[in-house]
């Protein structure tokens, strides 16, 4: 799973017609602080652009355009609505083999991963905060394409330092706080390392 917004389909009978993917309602209509937030990133990627080409030098990576590729997002929906009138005769129901296939291995190592998140999580409610984030860290290391245990980890810390209604979605360390970001990564420096269409990847 790659974090928000993931979609399963099972059916009337329990079988999971389509396992794990990204996939949307529709266009997205995002709460104003949230809308806001991401026209200041848009505009500071529109400058950092700008002055990057004046210089003669590559663009950096627009995050914005990079979470934007991939899963169609103003189609997933009407794939749904088709399996809801057409059952098992419609084009995007899969096969049970076909659902194993695009089903992820359950390798020990990340069977690993998930008892240190579940742990790190449990340590972070009951306030041992050096302890969870130890954890945090080890599950990192043992599956670090699961973006749902960066994403959690990375949202704690950032809300400690920012809070309000949008603490949550820093997960970045502020400027000048760079050495006391206790992971060994960022959102912004992940996504910045992913080729277009790898974070939503396209399975419609």
């Amino acid at each position: 799973m790659v974090n928000i917004p993931n979609v399963i389909w099972i059916d009337e009978q329990g079988m999971i017609v389509r396992p794990p993917e990204p996939g949307w309602p529709g266009p997205a209509a995002y709460p104003e602080a949230l809308a806001e937030r991401l026209a200041e990133r848009a505009r500071l990627a529109a400058e950092a652009r700008e002055a990057a080409i004046a210089a003669g030098e590559t663009p950096p990576m627009d995050l914005m355009t990079q979470l934007g590729s991939g899963q169609t997002r103003d189609g997933y929906a009407e794939a749904l609505r088709d399996w809801a009138r057409r059952g098992d005769d419609s084009p995007h129901v899969l096969s049970p083999d076909e659902v194993v296939a695009a089903s992820q291995p359950r390798l020990p190592r990340v069977s690993a991963a998930a008892a240190h998140f579940e742990l790190a999580n449990h340590l972070w409610r009951a306030g041992h905060r050096e302890a969870a984030i130890r954890h945090f860290n080890a599950c990192h290391r043992l599956q670090p394409d699961n973006w749902t245990y960066k994403r959690q980890a990375w949202s704690l810390v950032g809300n400690e330092r920012v809070g309000g209604e949008m603490g949550r979605l820093s997960q970045v360390p502020l400027p000048g706080e760079e050495a006391d970001w206790p992971f060994e990564s960022n959102f912004d420096a992940d996504v910045a390392r992913l080729a277009p269409g790898q974070y939503y990847p396209k399975t419609l």
